[in-house]
């Protein structure tokens, strides 16, 4: 009787799981059995693991029985990644002398062609670091996935092309020869549009809009969720695709965990390496929900929501959204993450980002406050309709609200300080950043978006009279206790632009005037300059 142990990843949401694959070859009535809860790419590969090995050279033991646990056996296991595990598994049951010791804090994951060839499998990076979480020092993937693998450090990271070329560096042999492995996707057709668009637009391109530019490097600093409401062509969009270029560099554990993001979702382009920018994403009002929150047949991924994690989920037009998706963003809006629930799978992931949302007044979008302005030809009963679709307990998951008006003519330059350009507001950004990662230096949180509140009100009170002003708006009904939270958190990135060690009664008043939608002092936004 012969046993080898061969060990790969299973992976369940972004929580990954070391699986040990046990392989018997022994008497008995032939056959190639599976247990331990494979679903069906894992069955269908019993034949491709037994016709790699045969076409790899080595010999198939087609008079024993094969049997393979997938173990713990309790877990759902999912993915063609197992292949390379259970070939070489059975490679190492059947071989004499193969040093079965070369398997131990080893991790096998890659998917075999019928030629004994290795093919890419979405989830390297996050199978790689749940490996590591569990002490294992090695891992074999697909040579277009070596980068991917090696992000994670203090791994040992092998990129083969082919099942032979793994069993001769187990076993200390030379390496044989064998053709490249194809990337798990090719460059995209269309290079127009994407991310790359985003670097060439700057703050400096918006005319006016003090507040509503305030407003945005007030959610910028902290991570606070954002609304634009206004009139069509007003500059929603226009502010929403420039919050980016405003935002710092991504630190090297937000770097990880956004690249295990994509990485799960299939969409991380292979020569892209490790995502250091916070990314922008903009799904379409049809979408459907499971693109958007996460989930789908079969194995669950995460939508667009966390692949937005640690920068900007845009939503425009977002009263034309299902109302399903609109209410299933309370969650990720109050907590900052997704849960997932398909069956016997439960997956939640990380979705810390900023939500930007942009709505038409109404279905025209030419309605105006101001009558002069108003061109709207949508009936009230549309118009009421129209916004009932933003549910109370939607708003207020949302920090700040600006409502944008079209910029006159003759408007340009209005700004106290100016038109001014991305990069000095991005280094304030920076500044108040610091000064948030310093305070919460021992806490499981960063920005003040995520800080909770009854820790806000321990450790970090706002002044007395500020306090006050809060709390009178709390008693007339003007807040709820979540807005009051919010406003808390936003006082403190008001009071980080501008370099202060506790929020006043002014940031107070700012920051329930960011929340409340109503306009800015100017005093207030020349602050940011000090």
């Amino acid at each position: 009787m012969a046993v080898a142990t061969a060990r790969t990843v299973s992976l369940q949401g972004a929580v990954g799981h070391v699986v040990d694959v046990q392989v018997d070859v022994s008497q008995g009535i032939v056959a190639m059995v599976l247990v331990g809860r494979p679903d069906a790419s894992i069955n269908e590969g019993r034949d491709r693991c037994r016709t790699a090995i045969a076409n790899s050279g080595y010999e198939w033991p087609s008079t024993r029985r094969v049997t393979i646990l997938l173990s713990p056996a309790d877990l759902p296991k999912r993915g063609p990644h197992f292949d390379l595990a259970m070939a070489v598994g059975v490679v190492a049951a059947t071989t004499e002398g193969f040093p079965v010791e070369s398997l131990e804090r080893t991790v096998l994951i890659g998917e075999l062609t019928l030629d004994g060839r290795l093919r890419p499998v979405p989830g390297v990076l996050p199978m790689t670091m749940a490996a590591a979480a569990r002490g294992i020092d090695r891992v074999f993937v697909p040579e277009p996935q070596l980068p991917e693998a090696a992000m994670v450090p203090g791994m040992s990271v092998f990129g083969m092309r082919s099942l032979a070329q793994v069993v001769a560096e187990l076993c200390g042999n030379e390496v044989p020869d064998a053709p490249p492995v194809e990337p798990l996707s090719g460059s995209p057709l269309l290079s127009w549009r994407g991310e790359e668009r985003l670097t060439d637009l700057d703050l400096a391109d918006i005319d006016g809009m003090e507040d509503a530019r305030f407003a945005l490097e007030v959610s910028a600093a902290g991570g606070h969720h954002l609304m634009l409401s206004g009139p069509k062509g007003a500059g929603k969009t226009t502010l929403a695709e420039r919050l980016p270029g405003i935002l710092p560099d991504l630190t090297l554990e937000e770097s990880l965990e956004l690249t295990a993001i994509h990485s799960l979702a299939g969409v991380l382009d292979p020569g892209s390496g490790l995502i250091t920018r916070p990314p922008f994403v903009a799904p379409h009002h049809n979408a459907s929900r499971n693109s958007i929150l996460g989930g789908g047949s079969g194995r669950v991924r995460p939508g667009e929501v966390s692949r937005a994690h640690c920068g900007v989920l845009f939503l425009d037009e977002f009263g034309l959204f299902a109302t399903d998706i609109i209410e299933g963003l309370r969650q990720p809006l109050e907590n900052g993450e997704v849960t997932i629930a398909r069956g016997d799978e439960t997956a939640t992931y990380p979705t810390r980002g900023m939500f930007v949302v942009a709505s038409n007044p109404c279905p025209c979008g030419d309605y105006h406050p101001m009558q002069r302005d108003n061109n709207c030809t949508c009936r009230e009963v549309q118009r009421r309709e129209y916004r009932a679709k933003l549910s109370g307990p939607i708003v207020d998951r949302i920090d700040i609200t600006r409502n944008v008006t079209p910029v006159r003519q003759g408007g340009r330059g209005r700004d106290p300080l100016g038109n001014e350009p991305s990069a000095p507001v991005r280094e304030r950004v920076m500044a108040a950043r610091e000064r948030q990662a310093q305070r919460y230096v021992d806490r499981s949180w960063r920005l003040n978006s995520q800080a909770p509140g009854p820790a806000l009100r321990q450790d970090w009170p706002l002044t007395d009279d500020a306090q006050q002003l809060v709390d009178d708006h709390l008693l007339s009904g003007a807040l709820t206790r979540r807005g009051a939270t919010r406003v808390h958190r936003l006082a403190w990135t008001v009071a980080d632009l501008a370099g202060r060690n506790q929020p006043g009664r002014g940031d107070a008043r700012t920051a329930l005037d960011l929340r409340l939608g109503k306009p800015l002092l100017v005093s207030a936004m020349q602050r940011r300059a000090g």
